[in-house]
């Protein structure tokens, strides 16, 4: 059995913690008004014996570069403003939380891949 679990995402430098099941699967992202924050929904098994892992998301918004192996997940939007806010997984072996831009330049890599999925939408 498997289920989708929603998480809160704060934008900035810093990236959100999340505890995962080993074979998880980020369906939908989006900027909730209320909250006026980020929300990930997350498809992941039920099966208490499946390994958890720690994997961190950052949001940043339109314009702002991250390194280049960070990997584009999904964009949520505000709909009563001018703001998009883009999810990026930054990979399990990365050392540090905190980005630094020095020698790493923007790129559009992810929307290049041949290997991009588009997310479910329910």
């Amino acid at each position: 059995m498997k289920t989708i679990h929603k998480f809160r995402l704060e934008p900035g430098k810093e990236p959100t913690t999340l505890s995962l099941r080993e074979g998880y699967r980020v369906v939908r992202s989006e900027y909730i008004v209320p909250h006026k924050a980020v929300y990930l929904w997350v498809e992941q098994p039920l099966n208490v014996t499946t390994p958890t892992l720690e994997r961190r998301f950052r949001v940043v918004y339109s314009g702002e570069p991250v390194p280049d192996r960070f990997e584009y997940v999904d964009t949520a939007l505000d709909p009563f403003g001018p703001e998009a806010y883009h999810v990026f997984a930054v990979p399990a072996d990365e050392d540090s939380a905190t980005f630094s831009p020095t020698g790493e330049g923007a790129s559009n890599d992810a929307f290049t891949r041949r290997n991009w999925q588009p997310t479910a939408i329910s």
